[in-house]
């Protein structure tokens, strides 16, 4: 099929009925002297039957296009081919005495489940310990987390469903895989996550704890975390207070013990913009605040010996490691052991627990470093002395350390070509690095793809990074069809990975791109500064300069060009689409924000205030309604076929986003397609049941295919 047959193919299903209507009722705000009227502040109410029917109906307007696009069939063989591959992989890794546990992902299995092998050379050797595909055949349970004892005879799983993120603790024996105590509700949710630390005894933990029954008000029950501790055997109804009282509204804990010396370390960030506080609580049982929000210390961990190694940005947006003494919780006394260099020190709490980015051992001090998107670890001895680094792949994405015995670790590397792979670190041994059989084999193979690194030049002059993969033999004339994607925010990097999903692009002559924006932690807090709050156009600007230098050196064409990003990334997408109608023929938007002054009255909205701005301040609301995508369309103008996509459950970002933006945007442009899909049994990707993803990925692809007028090869 030729293009123009595709795009005569699209308009024909997208004609074949009309988008259901969308009353407008409209309700106006006063902000700052500004006066904004939301003609659809009812699509907020999910429990408004009115509303359920809209985007029920929005559902089946969207299946009557998606399902007759040209394709179909092909591409839900080819796609089930490659995310269903039944190939072994795991992740969340965690060593305990003799043992290891991850968590295995196995299609056609719709979950991934928590086994034990007695090293990690020998992942044909594990068993099985919690299958949550067995707890709910639907596919729809999924384990958010776990922590191994110390002794690993038992291990604490967080479970949820449906993608809500909403995790209820169960603690099993790994031995025989059964239950030994009652659940302990409400640990885990979307909003401030949640974490586990065992006691050094191993006779209890301490956990983190969202309010529960008549104890706070409906609109406060996912804020207030608190640090609690149970006593095994003992009823959940009679655990112990430990810490938080005094804690703000969105505060996210994240909780470490040092068996050695009984010390618990407790990190309290406030909301998501990367200020925290931490605690140390002593084997007597007192805690004690060492750092405060103010201070810049970002990480800690303790040290073999019980010192704690802190990451402070204080004079060092990149990042500096301290180190305070054992027989001190006094800041002033914490000297350096690593000072700020060139590149900026990793970070981000949003890993999975028992995964450090900067990892005291034995006599090794092992630290992750971000490049501006690739990534490496380094290593020192504990005193700050250069020492022999893990072999690593030359530009790629590297991460998961966790402490496996004495100064070996177990690490994560991976490329935009190649498999992410497990690798054992043997500093005791000559210091070779070996990768495991835990690593999955290739899917699919990209030996035929070149990735190239380039530099776009941002409306202020700024030279934003984008990696660029391109088939071998691909002509740089405009005509490729191109899909572009970043996320840019919360100090996130995104590092070379690969998709393999991809392959089927490729196959069908597609240029990828992955843009490193501001707002992401690519080059240390500065970069991530120049892209949040009121700096958050800066993005945007990023993005769209990344648009055009892949259209000026011709490797597409705007006719051509394609756009994906979700989440944060979808407010991307939201923004870019309404800025610039004009530069991308499509635009795919997982599960993003684009009602920038609403967003903050959601429960994770509140989280990202630290990160995004409110509108209780004048400057940040000006900068936030000036480029809310929700606020932005204007009626009459011609915008890209959009196809959104959004869970029933998602605890991050509220489904009434998508809502909005799908009735303003059908309002404005009615002759323009503009798709609603949106999953009753996912949240925002946690957890998301194999089958799922298989069809999300089979939508998606089919609707870039045919707005872009590619053919769907057998």
């Amino acid at each position: 099929m030729t293009r123009a047959l595709a795009l005569i193919a699209l308009a024909a299903s997208a004609a074949l009925a009309a988008p259901p209507p969308t009353p407008k009722k409209p309700v106006a705000d006063a902000y700052h002297g500004v006066t904004v009227t939301d003609d659809y502040r009812w699509l907020e109410d999910w429990n408004d039957k009115g509303v359920q029917d809209w985007s029920n109906a929005q559902n089946a307007h969207a299946r009557s296009v998606l399902d007759k696009l040209p394709g179909v069939p092909v591409l839900r063989e080819k796609l089930t081919k490659i995310i269903g591959a039944q190939t072994t992989s795991h992740r969340m890794l965690a060593a305990r005495p003799g043992r290891l546990f991850a968590l295995r992902r196995q299609p056609p299995k719709q979950q991934p489940f928590l086994v034990v092998m007695p090293s990690p050379d020998k992942p044909g050797e594990a068993r099985v310990v919690l299958d949550p595909n067995d707890l709910d055949k639907r596919g729809t349970t999924a384990i958010d987390w776990f922590v191994p004892s110390p002794d690993g005879k038992l291990v604490a799983v967080s479970i949820s469903k449906g993608g809500s993120e909403a995790g209820d603790v169960h603690v099993y024996d790994v031995e025989t895989g059964k239950q030994t105590e009652a659940a302990i509700p409400r640990v885990q949710y979307g909003t401030a996550g949640g974490s586990l630390t065992w006691a050094p005894d191993g006779k209890g933990f301490f956990y983190t704890r969202y309010p529960r029954g008549a104890e706070r008000p409906a609109e406060d029950m996912n804020f207030y975390q608190q640090v609690y501790y149970h006593a095994l055997g003992s009823p959940p109804d009679s655990d112990r207070y430990e810490l938080g009282t005094d804690a703000p509204r969105i505060a996210e804990f994240r909780l470490e013990a040092h068996p050695p010396t009984g010390r618990v370390l407790a990190a309290v960030q406030d909301g998501d913009g990367g200020r925290f506080a931490f605690f140390v609580r002593s084997a007597d049982g007192k805690w004690q605040q060492f750092a405060d929000f103010q201070d810049g210390v970002v990480q800690a961990a303790f040290g073999p010996d019980g010192s704690v190694f802190l990451v402070s940005r204080k004079g060092a947006p990149r990042g500096k490691v301290l180190r305070l003494p054992p027989d001190t919780l006094d800041l002033a006394r914490a000297f350096v052991v690593v000072p700020e260099g060139r590149d900026a020190i990793v970070t981000s709490h949003y890993g999975p627990p028992g995964e450090k980015t900067v990892l005291p051992c034995a006599s090794r001090l092992y630290v992750e470093y971000q490049l501006g998107g690739p990534a490496a670890i380094r290593a020192f001895t504990l005193d700050g002395k250069p020492a022999p680094a893990p072999k690593q792949p030359e530009i790629a994405s590297v991460g998961g350390m966790v402490p496996f015995q004495g100064d070996d670790i177990l690490f994560s590397a991976g490329s935009f070509v190649e498999p992410s792979g497990h690798y054992l670190h043997r500093a005791d041994r000559g210091g070779e690095t070996v990768k495991l059989p835990l690593s999955s084999p290739p899917v699919v193979e990209f030996g035929d793809i070149t990735v190239v690194r380039e530099f776009a030049t941002s409306k202020d002059g700024t030279k934003v990074p984008v990696n660029i993969l391109v088939p071998k033999g691909a002509k740089l004339d405009g005509s490729n069809p191109c899909l572009v994607t970043g996320y840019g925010g919360y100090s996130i990097s995104v590092t070379p990975a690969i998709n393999p999903a991809y392959r089927v692009a490729f196959d069908h002559g597609f240029v990828v791109a992955v843009a490193n924006l501001r707002g992401g932690g690519e080059f240390g807090e500065e970069w991530h500064a120049a892209g949040n709050l009121t700096n958050k156009q800066n993005v945007f600007d990023d993005f769209a300069a990344v648009l055009r230098h892949l259209i000026d050196r011709k490797y597409t064409s705007p006719a051509m060009l394609a756009i994906q990003g979700g989440s944060n990334g979808g407010l991307l997408m939201g923004a870019t689409l309404t800025q610039h109608p004009d530069l991308v023929r499509c635009v795919v938007a997982h599960v993003g924000i684009y009602d920038m002054l609403r967003s903050e009255l959601s429960p994770n909205g509140a989280f990202n205030i630290p990160e995004f701005g409110t509108v209780k301040d004048e400057g940040q609301f000006r900068a936030l309604y000036a480029y809310s995508p929700f606020h932005r369309v204007r009626d009459g103008t011609k915008y890209p076929a959009v196809l959104f996509l959004t869970g029933a459950n998602d605890p991050r970002v509220d489904p009434m986003h998508s809502r909005k933006m799908t009735a303003r945007l059908q309002a404005a442009n009615p002759d323009g397609v503009v798709l609603l899909r949106t999953s009753a049994s996912s949240g925002h990707g946690r957890g998301t049941a194999l089958s799922e993803r298989i069809e999300q990925a089979v939508d998606v692809h089919a609707f870039l295919f045919a707005q872009l007028g590619v053919a769907v090869k057998p």
